[in-house]
């Protein structure tokens, strides 16, 4: 059947290129995101929805992130959700007769719709990420010559990246598996293919203190705010929506302090004086810095830069090329890892470490956490990270 909806002009409106782009260079694991971007493209009562939300959060993957929570929160497959694998749903994302049933949808939602795009803001809290996290704290205690560290995840969601050394991670490459982390009943359990050198798996480490910050942290006991994590992955990664799940259930089960916060560095700041002698302290943020406007971004640098001179901060950024490059400090690979689906640089993670006078890039990854290809790194002779 010929589909005539994407041959219909854009819409006028200031964004509508914006998500056509979308439809065509982002969410290539996430066909129907592509589809419905090209529609939404076309359509000015949804381009309407979008200007809802407040202008740092106008992201074709919040609009799309409310979409899939009304579908969650319907829970079947009929209507918009017959698209949606998340709730059953088996139709093709080049079913013609999407956007149909995507008016449709959008009319019986529309009041949820603009209250969940004027509140909201993207909240993935990818616990995958924590296949990278783990080396990277091995290799923080290495530098340091501190196994006891304490960290601080700024812009934290939920806080499950928190629960980092309950994860027990498998490490497949060309060279075999390797595994590390944690050996106890009930962890979770990651698996990553890894690219380059090993991930480093020692010195063993532990976490002596931890603190999650948010400007809206997610409260996992509240089941309509756990439907909001999962309205933010893709519909058809069932894997990511069922780690998450049990990631869940595990920082219930052992919860660490989450705080409302709107400044985060500054309860860093106070943080800081409350940990024990001998403690490294590490700040870590992932795919936050991308809702930073330029002169939010500059602040932020310039501010933990500070933390780490005076404070014998550890500095642990994951974060896309563009805000790993506005850092500075280190040079990134242009070349794509052959076979992985994020070939693309401008789509991958980059983990940077800044400590002392020294900075480093320590990997890259999927953003998920799904890959990485890990670089060496060799503490200098003297070199200390924490505070003598």
């Amino acid at each position: 059947m010929h589909d005539d909806d994407l041959h219909r002009p854009l819409a006028d409106h200031p964004d509508a290129a914006l998500y056509e782009r979308c439809g065509f260079d982002e969410f290539q694991e996430e066909p129907l995101y592509q589809q419905l971007c090209r529609r939404v493209a076309r359509r000015p009562a949804l381009l309407a929805l979008h200007d809802a939300a407040p202008p740092t959060q106008r992201r074709a993957t919040l609009l799309l992130a409310a979409l899939h929570e009304r579908v969650l929160a319907d829970g079947r497959p009929l209507g918009l959700g017959a698209w949606y694998a998340s709730v059953g749903g088996t139709r093709s994302p080049e079913d013609p007769a999407l956007g149909a049933a995507l008016d449709v949808f959008v009319r019986q939602h529309h009041h949820a719709l603009t209250d969940t795009l004027a509140r909201r803001h993207t909240q993935t809290n990818e616990v995958g990420r924590c296949s990278v996290l783990w080396p990277a704290l091995a290799q923080v205690a290495a530098l340091s010559g501190r196994t006891r560290l304490a960290l601080f995840d700024f812009g934290c969601s939920a806080g499950l990246n928190l629960q980092v050394d309950a994860c027990h991670i498998r490490y497949q490459g060309v060279d075999g598996v390797h595994e590390c982390g944690s050996t106890a009943d009930g962890v979770l359990r990651l698996d990553a293919r890894h690219h380059g050198p090993v991930p480093p798996t020692a010195p063993a480490w532990q976490l002596d203190a931890r603190l999650g910050v948010d400007l809206q942290p997610v409260d996992l006991a509240d089941p309509h705010a756990l439907r909001w994590l999962r309205a933010c992955l893709w519909p058809r990664d069932r894997d990511r929506d069922t780690r998450l799940q049990a990631a869940a259930a595990l920082a219930r089960r052992r919860p660490f302090p989450v705080e409302r916060c709107d400044d985060g560095l500054a309860r860093l700041n106070r943080w800081l004086d409350t940990l024990p002698p001998g403690v490294q302290p590490v700040l870590l943020h992932s795919w936050v810095l991308a809702y930073f406007d330029a002169p939010a971004l500059a602040r932020f640098a310039a501010q933990a830069e500070t933390l780490v001179r005076q404070r014998g901060l550890a500095w642990l950024s994951a974060e896309d090329a563009r805000c790993t490059q506005a850092l500075g400090g280190i040079t990134l690979p242009t070349d794509p890892v052959p076979g992985e689906a994020r070939a693309d640089p401008a789509a991958q993670t980059f983990w940077r470490l800044r400590w002392g006078q020294q900075t480093a890039l320590l990997a890259r990854s999927h953003p998920h956490g799904a890959w990485l290809q890990w670089w060496a790194v060799n503490p200098p002779a003297s070199q200390a990270v924490g505070p003598g």
